[in-house]
């Protein structure tokens, strides 16, 4: 955040106007650089000492029939502060701020651009985002804030939200619209009331909540609802297996999906991967939709903002904040979907044994209005992003964003104070768990590509290395290794702990089950081990996971 950002809209007076440097001098249509920047004025440069205006005067802008023709002023005589004139205008705009081009009224004509006018005679694209505040004296001292970012991120939602339709642009018009003007009608996507007191995170849900959607799954007489991210523009969408598949109930559910303009479709299962409990789903007829942005979700760090978006309980759109807790957490959790770990048993043997594993561990995905009637002592094995933003049973397959608006992870599990999944669903205790999104879009990439995603194979049974008598480290201690297999083949024996895949740490066997089955299916991996009181790194081809 830059300490140069005012709260308040720059006057288009140049007592106001930023000095523009010598390559913006040679440049009179230049824009100036910095947060600071206002999206539809161009700052009059001032005249560096020893240097003279040109003397030849500015032309007047064209004629209108909803622009006066009033011609501007000669320019000033040669060493004299230009003073940009008055811009005058039919167009609506709130009381002592500079003009602001609503979104969807007609844009003014073009024209030659001058101080104090919109570059080329029309607004810069996001000018509907102006926000609204009283005169500012030229005296009083500039307060610091976040406005150039929040007017980034909102700049940001109406070029990427523009083209779905009432999503972007109804998000647009209505935090900066003018009185008397009215949106399309459509359900609220974001809800302003005070246009003074707008914060970062409502930027951001401005942005992201258009690329949300709200899943309600029906078989039978089970049922049940969760959340899911816009992959592309026609409709294919990203979520979890056991959304989809009422945790494995059904093979064939009914599925539509509820836009968060209020846009209703069905839906068709593109492809599911219960290993690590994702899925694609297509929708029917749709068309110019947001896709959500994707971020890295390898250079986050703990304590950084997070964002959940999606549909708890059914109450879509909803909106929660808080930090990445913690990283390179992995957990292991009850799933019907759940598939055959291997011929061989590899990579998981004695995992669980943590507490974190099994029917009776703490770990749980959340069933929107329903609850799981499937009872398993199968587990999945996954690596997740912890945040203590409230994820509540409904928000599973929505968005875990950062401050830009990108996502960084697909919301999936919840922790639950109450021990047993039997007993009944709590709400969120401020543990909740998102898949990594580069993780989540290696899998979406192969299911809509080939209507399946793999998954990696060590070919080694492991366990806690803690567990092991004597031990002196945690990590994952093999067991045995599968001969012809990925660890055989790169050299790990039995009695090597591992201590790390491709540089995440690895503290038990489940993290080492999750960091494997993370990587696709022949890819090749560096794994970190102990043998005989001495670090290695060796490089490991990995099988596929059948």
């Amino acid at each position: 955040m830059s300490d140069n950002q005012d709260d308040r809209p720059e006057d288009i007076s140049a007592s106001h106007a930023p000095e523009a440097s010598p390559e913006q001098q040679d440049q009179p249509n230049a824009v100036p650089s910095g947060d600071e920047q206002t999206a539809h004025v161009v700052p009059t440069a001032a005249v560096p000492a020893g240097e003279t205006q040109p003397t030849t005067p500015i032309p007047p802008a064209a004629p209108s029939a909803t622009q006066p023709t009033t011609p501007l002023p000669p320019a000033p005589s040669a060493g004299t502060t230009p003073v940009a004139p008055p811009v005058p205008s039919a167009y609506p705009a709130y009381p002592g701020t500079p003009q602001a081009h609503t979104y969807g009224a007609p844009k003014p004509p073009a024209g030659p651009a001058h101080a104090g006018q919109p570059y080329g005679g029309t607004p810069y694209a996001g000018q509907a985002f102006g926000v609204p505040a009283s005169p500012v004296a030229s005296e009083e001292p500039r307060k610091k804030s976040s406005a150039g970012r929040i007017v980034g991120l909102l700049v940001a939602a109406a070029l990427v939200g523009g083209a779905a339709g009432l999503g972007g642009s109804w998000a647009g018009t209505t935090l900066w619209s003018t009185a008397g003007e009215s949106p399309a009608s459509a359900p609220q996507v974001v809800t302003v009331n005070n246009t003074d007191k707008v914060n970062a995170t409502t930027a951001i849900a401005a942005k992201v909540v258009p690329s949300v959607v709200t899943i309600n799954v029906s078989s039978g007489s089970s049922g049940g609802t969760g959340s899911g991210v816009i992959l592309t523009a026609d409709g294919y969408i990203l979520t979890n297996t056991h959304v989809v598949t009422l945790d494995g109930a059904s093979a064939d559910a009914t599925v539509s999906v509820t836009t968060s303009d209020g846009h209703v479709y069905s839906a068709s299962v593109v492809g599911t991967d219960p290993t690590y409990d994702l899925a694609v789903i297509k929708l029917k007829g749709a068309s110019g939709l947001t896709p959500i942005e994707f971020g890295d979700s390898s250079k986050i760090n703990v304590g950084d903002q997070t964002v959940a978006i999606g549909a708890p309980l059914g109450l879509s759109n909803t909106v929660t904040t808080g930090i990445v807790s913690a990283l390179n957490r992995s957990i292991e959790i009850a799933s019907s979907a759940a598939p055959d770990s291997g011929s061989d048993g590899s990579d998981g043997g004695q995992g669980g044994q943590n507490g974190q594993g099994g029917q009776n561990g703490p770990f749980y995905f959340d069933f929107g209005q329903g609850q799981s009637q499937q009872q398993t002592t199968d587990t999945i094995k996954i690596a997740v992003i912890q945040t203590d933003a409230a994820i509540n049973p409904g928000n599973s397959g929505g968005a875990l964003v950062d401050s830009d608006g990108k996502l960084i992870g697909i919301n999936v599990a919840i922790a639950s104070a109450g021990g047993s999944s039997s007993g009944g669903q709590s709400g969120s205790i401020g543990v909740g768990f998102s898949i990594p999104s580069d993780i989540a879009k290696r899998v979406a990439d192969e299911i809509m590509k080939d209507g399946k995603a793999t998954h990696g194979l060590l070919g080694a049974s492991v366990r806690d290395a803690a567990s092991v008598q004597g031990a002196t480290t945690t990590g994952a201690y093999v067991a045995d290794v599968t001969a012809g297999g990925a660890a055989a083949a790169a050299g790990l024996a039995q009695g090597d702990v591992i201590t790390a895949v491709n540089g995440v740490p690895v503290s038990d066997s489940v993290d080492l089950t999750a960091q494997i089955r993370a990587a696709a299916g022949g890819s090749t991996v560096k794994v970190t081990y102990l043998r005989g009181g001495s670090s290695h790194t060796v490089d490991v081809t990995l099988g596929t996971l059948k």
